[in-house]
Formats: C-alpha cells, sequence, structure tokens
C-alpha cells in the first residue's frame, strides 16, 4: 500500500476541512504592525488572537533592542549547541534573571517550548516511573507523554477526586515498580482560561511521594503579584518542584525556559536532547529577552492595565449573557451553541461585516454542537476597541439564534 493513500480520503480531523478554510479560517494573513488593529484581506480589523499579553509585542524600546541585538550580534551568533559551543554570558544571565523572577534556585533556558516540554518528559521519566495529568494538557505534554513506556494515569480535568483516584494507582504502580511519580498540570489551560488546581494537588504532597511540574505558559507575567504565575497567584510557587513557561505569550517572544532547585535543572542541562542536540538560541532573542523581562519586572503597570482590558472584555460579555465558562485568567473563551457551517458563516459575518478578529474553535477539539471563540486581551487593547467588540458579539449572537448562519458556508468570498 501506498503510504500517502490513507490521506486522499482521510486527512485528518481538523484537514477535512482544508479546502474552505485555508486562508481564512486556518493559515489566515494578519498584516501590518503587530497590534489590537492590523490588516485582514485588506480591511482593519481589531485582532484578538495575538498572545502579547503585556503589549511587548510592538514596545518601543522591545523593538530597538531587537533591532540593535540583531546588527551587533547577526542571528548566527552563537554557532553550536550550548554544550559544545554556543554557551554565552548572556544566556547565563537571562538564566539566573528568570530563576530569580519565579523564585527559583536555577533557571535552564530552551530554544522553543514545545520541544522544550516534550524533552523535559522525556528526560524525567524512565520505564518503571508513573505520570498522573490533567486530560486538559496542552498537547506538547500529551506528545511528551506518548514518548513514555511506562504507565500513564490521566485524571479529568481539575477533578481532584479524579486526581486522587489516579493518584493512589500511580502509587501502587510505582511501589511495585520501584519508580517514582511525575504529576504534570498547566497553570492556565490555554483554550478554557482555567488556572490549574495546583493548590489542590499540592496538598496531596505530604501523603504522597511525587514531584510536580506545571506548564505556566499563559500564567507567567500575567498572574501573581510580581507576575511570577499561577503558583504565585496560589500562594504554592515554593512547593512547584518544575516550573515552566515560555516566551510565545508575555514576552512576545521565541524561546522557553524551565526553572527548580539546582541539582533536577542540572540534569536536565546535560540531557534534554532537544537541547544538547540543537543550535543555541541566537544572540538577538537572548539580548532581546532580556529586554523584555526587565520590562515585566519593572513596569507593573503593563499588568495593571491588562487587567482592567481583561475585566472590562469579561465583564461586558458576562452582562450580554454571554458563557465564559470558569476562566480564571485573561484567556477569554465565549461558548455559543451551533454547527460547524453556523460557526464559518459567524466568523464570516464578524470579520467582514464586523472587522473583529478573533480565533475560532470547532469539533473535534470541542464538542460538535459548541461553537467556542477565543478572545486574547492585551494591554495594548483601546476600551474602544473592548466596547466595538462587545457589540459585535451581541450582534453576532442576536443572528446565530435567529438561525441566520444555518446556510453551507459561501466561499465564493474567499476567492
Amino acid at each position: 500500500m501506498d503510504l500517502f493513500a490513507k490521506y486522499r480520503e482521510n486527512k485528518g480531523p481538523l484537514g477535512q476541512y482544508s479546502d474552505i478554510a485555508h486562508g481564512y479560517f486556518a493559515f489566515p494573513k494578519l498584516e501590518g504592525e503587530l497590534g489590537p488593529r492590523m490588516k485582514f484581506r485588506d480591511k482593519e480589523v481589531i485582532v484578538w488572537s495575538i498572545n502579547s499579553y503585556l503589549g511587548l509585542a510592538n514596545h518601543p524600546e522591545v523593538r530597538k533592542v531587537d533591532a540593535d541585538a540583531a546588527k551587533d550580534w547577526g542571528l548566527a551568533y552563537p554557532m553550536g549547541a550550548r554544550m559544545m559551543s554556543g554557551e554565552t554570558k548572556y544566556h547565563e544571565q537571562l538564566e539566573t534573571e528568570l530563576a530569580d523572577f519565579v523564585h527559583k534556585e536555577s533557571a535552564l533556558l530552551l530554544n522553543f517550548g514545545y520541544q522544550g516540554i516534550i524533552s523535559i518528559v522525556d528526560t524525567l521519566l524512565a520505564r518503571r516511573d508513573v505520570v498522573v495529568y490533567d486530560k486538559d494538557c496542552h498537547a506538547c505534554i500529551y506528545d511528551g507523554i506518548r514518548m513514555h513506556l511506562g504507565k500513564r494515569f490521566p485524571f479529568e480535568h481539575n477533578d481532584i477526586e479524579s486526581f486522587e483516584k489516579q493518584l493512589k494507582k500511580a502509587a501502587v504502580v510505582a511501589e511495585e515498580t520501584g519508580g517514582g511519580i511525575l504529576v504534570i498540570s498547566e497553570g492556565v489551560f490555554g483554550m478554557q482560561g482555567e488556572q490549574g488546581i495546583l493548590k489542590e494537588i499540592i496538598a496531596f504532597k505530604d501523603e504522597y511521594n511525587f514531584r510536580f511540574l506545571v506548564d505556566d505558559a499563559h500564567g507567567f507575567g500575567t498572574l501573581g503579584a510580581t507576575g511570577a504565575g499561577a503558583g504565585e497567584e496560589q500562594g504554592v510557587q515554593d512547593q512547584i518542584d518544575l516550573y515552566f513557561s515560555t516566551f510565545a505569550k508575555s514576552m512576545a517572544s521565541i524561546g522557553a525556559f524551565v526553572a527548580g532547585d539546582k541539582g533536577i535543572i542540572d540534569v536536565l542541562r546535560y540531557n534534554l536532547r532537544s537541547q544538547i542536540f540543537a543550535k543555541s538560541l541566537p544572540m538577538p532573542f537572548v539580548i532581546g529577552n532580556l529586554k523584555r523581562l526587565e520590562l515585566l519586572r519593572e513596569n507593573p503597570e503593563l499588568k495593571d492595565k491588562l487587567w482592567h482590558n481583561v475585566n472590562m472584555l469579561q465583564n461586558g460579555l458576562r452582562k450580554q449573557g454571554f458563557n465564559l465558562g470558569n476562566t480564571s485568567s485573561c484567556v477569554t473563551p465565549v461558548f455559543l451553541s451551533g454547527t460547524p457551517f453556523e460557526a464559518g458563516n459567524l466568523v464570516l459575518d464578524m470579520r467582514e461585516n464586523y472587522n473583529i478578529f478573533c480565533s475560532i474553535v470547532i469539533y473535534p477539539v470541542v464538542p460538535k454542537d459548541v461553537i467556542l471563540l477565543r478572545l486574547i486581551p492585551t494591554a495594548a487593547h483601546s476600551e474602544e476597541d473592548i466596547r466595538q467588540t462587545i457589540e459585535a458579539f451581541g450582534a453576532v449572537s442576536g443572528k446565530l439564534k435567529a438561525g441566520e448562519y444555518e446556510k453551507e458556508v459561501d466561499i465564493s468570498i474567499f476567492s
């Protein structure tokens, strides 16, 4: 059988929509300066799909440092993996400052978040070890767990009774195999916006011997008194064994890091295959991330402005009767009822007639009768952006309830 033959009829759960989705619903091209208002198909739209929480993506100080670093160092420096020839004092400085910011002893800089956490999970878990994880964890965590050859115990999302049940099973297996237990959750779940039940999970540490890894990509820089994330917000940062975050959200950059006690960070430093066999993070990103961290650390008003906008947007949508689920973060999910056809027409109407651009999520990511519109408010959005968006949501919701989006998506507009 031809290896590719099976894909002629089955392009995958998302690929099945590629003929009508590509270039509009999927892989759309936003153009212009990064910010709350950009161009989509030559029309200005209010954008709610960029994860630059603190507005640093187009911050003038950040842009200048990025440009100066590219001019001074180029994109190649340093060449080689860090272990062999790619180490610099700036990489080490960034690790030191990150560790201090999230209240950990040590940190390891990672080239990318997705590959980084896959490699962390793979490195930590041997065959005899077991892993317990929230079912709604990000795809990168799932991909890391898929590489594990030992037992896996998923628990229902943010369900402490389910967690305890799975933890008990894991403890039995670990006792039989002589292995250890790794528990994984997220600081903020990126689709629903809920914070992970970190405090509740940590309460079981007195009874069970496990280590706790938290992916806090959406919490870093947005939650906690200093912006150190969901662990700080919940008062348990010191009890998180490994704290992970990407730079792709609040830092509006490339790269990631993991922080914890020096002993385990040194183990990861010398064993993470995604790092020791990959080129060192280029200097412009390192220098640029140092500047971003400085702004995050020394300008709390950025986080204050972010939360002003978050509260204004979420409170306004709730007053209109929209279901935002249980979000306790900046992530703003709007849950509607409808078919994929209705979802497509609703988003088409929103973009073409109301100039609102936000992400759409449909089955199989959510149940068949659910339309999820996800908004990411930032410190750069204006109150007018928010007011206009709330009005648009009210209008399209009325059309959805009236059945105006039931027809098949008209793809002629894409030509």
